[in-house]
């Protein structure tokens, strides 16, 4: 069976003249033409445009991809399982990004200075002004609130950027921990719980460890907390508690 290029086109969500450019280009030439002379393209013709739609999706550019898919040494089941890694690593990252704004953030109204548009994309589908009126009804007459009002309010979305990047390393941190089978109490995730504790007090407010434990406390009491942790791997709540109370004991 073969297809029109306005039928191929309505099959894979692209416009006719995308089609003809690749075929212009030679990176996806039809495999038969009509009598009246126009493309028609085989099974074959929309394996292949499903690889180049796959490898654009993922960034990359026209030339290389013809390089990729014309290696006569390449196996179609391999550029399958480069794109299925390329997709879950995309994936991954965006998960952690979602997850990436810490329980403190939620946890109290934030003077972002931000635009409408900047906000999203630091901050992704989190709302940082989500638990504003809890977070000032709890702690609005605290010096800490005040204090993570002062510094929210200084900050670019660079800034955040740079803030939200320092927290998906930590969260990084604590899942490769975990994954090592390296106990909570272990000093290597009592550091990584010190490192958290001064990320907190560096770009938010003074963190001391009672305040530390506090907050780990929680990570596990609170649902919507243990649950926005856990995004990042099942149980690290749990973990992050843990290790908290052990820096705690550890150092204090």
């Amino acid at each position: 069976m073969s297809y029109s290029v306005g039928q191929v086109a309505g099959f894979a969500g692209v416009t006719v003249r995308t089609l003809h450019h690749y075929d212009e280009i030679g990176l996806l030439t039809p495999g038969g033409r009509s009598h009246a002379g126009h493309r028609r393209y085989g099974d074959a013709d929309l394996d292949r445009l499903q690889q180049i739609l796959f490898y654009r999706e993922l960034g990359f550019p026209l030339e290389e991809v013809a390089v990729l898919l014309d290696d006569p040494d390449a196996d179609p089941r391999e550029h399958l399982r480069r794109q299925h890694e390329l997709l879950t690593a995309r994936i991954e990252k965006l998960r952690r990004m979602a997850s990436a704004v810490e329980t403190a953030m939620e946890a109290r109204k934030m003077g972002i200075n931000l635009t409408p548009e900047e906000k999203f994309e630091v901050f992704g589908d989190f709302d940082p002004d989500a638990y504003a009126d809890e977070a000032e009804q709890r702690w609005g007459s605290t010096d800490a609130y005040a204090e993570s009002q002062r510094k929210a309010a200084s900050y670019t979305k660079e800034d955040w950027a740079r803030i939200q990047a320092e927290s998906d390393a930590l969260t990084r941190r604590f899942v490769a921990l975990m994954e090592a089978g390296e106990p909570a109490e272990s000093e290597a995730a009592t550091d990584a719980a010190e490192d958290h504790r001064g990320w907190i007090a560096q770009h938010h407010y003074p963190c001391p460890y009672e305040m530390h434990v506090c907050l780990g406390e929680m990570y596990v009491t609170d649902e919507r907390f243990t649950r926005n942790i856990d995004k990042a791997k099942p149980g690290l709540a749990a973990y992050q508690r843990a290790a908290i109370l052990a820096n705690a004991a550890r150092r204090a």
